[in-house]
């Protein structure tokens, strides 16, 4: 029963939110949230021998098709040879192709095949049932302080990327 009244046991932010108390308070959730959310997939990947970087990958191309390896790097923040690999193996998988980009040849872009899209989806399944149950657990209006804090904590050069995010590319 305590576990579902988690919320009733955490003390609201105080007047001194600012404090270093309050700050570490908001730094760990973020720790211990993070690694929740992404356990919460950790067996479906392992069943479809994929990792973490590979899932991140199909997500961000399933939310932006024709997505370039450039904006990938930039949105996964890893490196090129990171990402090349990652590539590499769900290209070998069959989950996704890459093709010259229509704007600049010189580019690839990114489109999930069906198979690509099936795993995605399921493994997104997982994510949305854990973070409906949060948010149905916080309230709206916890859900938009939320929205505000991690915007703000996203450079305001990276924000115009995730307004692009699944918006088909023109």
């Amino acid at each position: 029963m305590a576990e579902e009244n988690f919320l009733s046991q955490v003390p609201a932010a105080s007047a001194l939110f600012l404090r270093e108390d309050e700050v570490r308070r908001g730094i760990e959730f973020l720790f211990f949230a993070h690694a929740s959310l992404w356990r919460s997939i950790d067996a479906q990947l392992a069943e479809q021998e994929l990792g973490r970087a590979h899932y991140r990958a199909l997500y961000f191309i399933a939310r932006q098709p024709e997505l370039t390896i450039s904006d990938l790097l930039a949105l996964l923040g890893i490196t090129k040879q990171s990402l090349g690999r990652v590539v590499k193996e769900l290209e070998a998988r069959a989950m996704l192709t890459t093709r010259p980009g229509n704007r600049d040849r010189r580019q690839k872009e990114l489109r999930l095949t069906e198979a690509g899209r099936a795993i995605e989806a399921a493994i997104f399944v997982l994510l949305r049932d854990t973070m409906s149950r949060a948010y149905t657990h916080a309230g709206q209006q916890a859900v938009t302080g939320f929205w505000h804090v991690s915007e703000a904590l996203v450079p305001a050069r990276e924000r115009k990327r995730i307004v692009a995010l699944g918006k088909e590319a023109g």
